[in-house]
């Protein structure tokens, strides 16, 4: 008798345990973002990811186990219509009741305008084209600013843009909202979307709101330590002129203050054209960019057609990690691999 009260009370005790509670259903649209999450989440459950492998949100196409998934979904996790397109009328047909968290509005993030035109060397890598909003962490690493560089200026690369938008040639509308999208790339926006993450999940998840604060203060203090580490492995080669694929790396340059010259593409789904091909390899020559980058999930014939004829060198730049393995540490992996191209390549 003793025995059987003492199981009743144990089976009571865990049932009531929070760790055992039902945890909500995750559902996590890019790698990126899932890694925050489920860096969040460790120790509680794990996120679903709709978006696996190499592809891109630029080109993705939903698939019907992605629509089951949305549909199951008490809490689901996006950058925004701006970068996965293809969520946006999914989403809106959402019956579940679930809530649907834009991190690309997370309090915090520190936001890029798009650049118009694919050569785009001369920017200011300053505050010019920012929307703070507050900002997640401490100012930009690396202090050395681009004074003494070769600078074509701003009107140059307008004009360049001008002349091919006014021609109908490879300009691309952003569609939803003026800001680039790939806010990841800069740790300090990692942050602000993992501080909005864990607050909308100790919301829908109270039960594990301790674990997912305990969780949060454990993957800022790991992204500052990537974002140090970061800034020490781009330090010799921020001189360096690059070009690459399409302008996805702009929060990771303005960061770091590395010296992207231009883009192969305006639009990753808009392929570049003879003319657009021509100024790349022009500007390469010009500023002596020493690599091209192409990006796993698009042609790589292409970046092999600009360098022809130039001393340009190649690599691969993965900004969504669609090479990677999925989970927590996808993020950091990510990161690191940015930044190791970079010194591989240019150095």
């Amino acid at each position: 008798m003793k025995s059987t009260t003492a199981l009743l009370f144990a089976s009571t005790v865990l049932l009531a345990s929070p760790a055992l509670a039902e945890t909500p259903n995750v559902v996590v649209s890019i790698k990126p973002v899932h890694s925050l999450v489920a860096s969040i989440m460790e120790g509680v459950g794990e996120p679903s990811l709709i978006m696996e492998g190499a592809a891109s949100p630029h080109t993705y196409t939903m698939k019907p186990s992605n629509a089951a998934a949305l549909q199951a979904a008490k809490v689901v996790f996006w950058v925004g219509p701006g970068l996965e397109a293809f969520l946006d009328t999914p989403l809106d047909a959402l019956s579940t009741g679930a809530r649907v968290v834009e991190l690309g509005e997370a309090p915090g993030l520190d936001k890029l305008k798009f650049r118009e035109g694919g050569a785009f060397e001369g920017h200011d890598h300053g505050e010019e084209g920012h929307a703070d909003e507050g900002h997640a962490g401490e100012g930009h690493a690396g202090e050395a600013d681009h004074d003494g560089h070769e600078d074509h200026g701003d009107a140059h690369a307008g004009e360049a843009a001008s002349a091919e938008n006014a021609a109908g040639h490879e300009h691309h509308d952003h569609g939803e909202g003026e800001f680039d999208m790939h806010m990841w790339l800069d740790p300090m926006n990692a942050k602000a979307m993992a501080a909005e993450i864990e607050k909308t999940l100790s919301s829908a998840d109270p039960d594990n709101a301790a674990t997912y604060k305990a969780n949060l203060e454990k993957l800022n203090e790991r992204i500052g330590a990537l974002d140090k580490s970061l800034a020490e492995t781009v330090a010799a080669i921020k001189d360096k002129p690059f070009v690459v694929f399409h302008d996805a790396y702009q929060y990771f340059e303005h960061r770091y203050k590395v010296r992207v010259a231009g883009s192969i593409t305006v639009s990753p789904e808009v392929l570049p054209g003879a003319e657009r091909l021509s100024e790349i390899r022009a500007k390469i020559k010009e500023l002596g960019a020493t690599c091209v980058f192409a990006e796993p999930q698009f042609e790589p014939k292409l970046v092999g057609v600009v360098i022809e004829g130039t001393p340009a060198k190649s690599g691969t730049l993965d900004p969504e990690g669609g090479t990677l393995d999925a989970g927590p540490d996808l993020y950091f992996e990510l990161m690191e691999s940015i930044g190791a191209s970079l010194k591989e390549c240019l150095s």
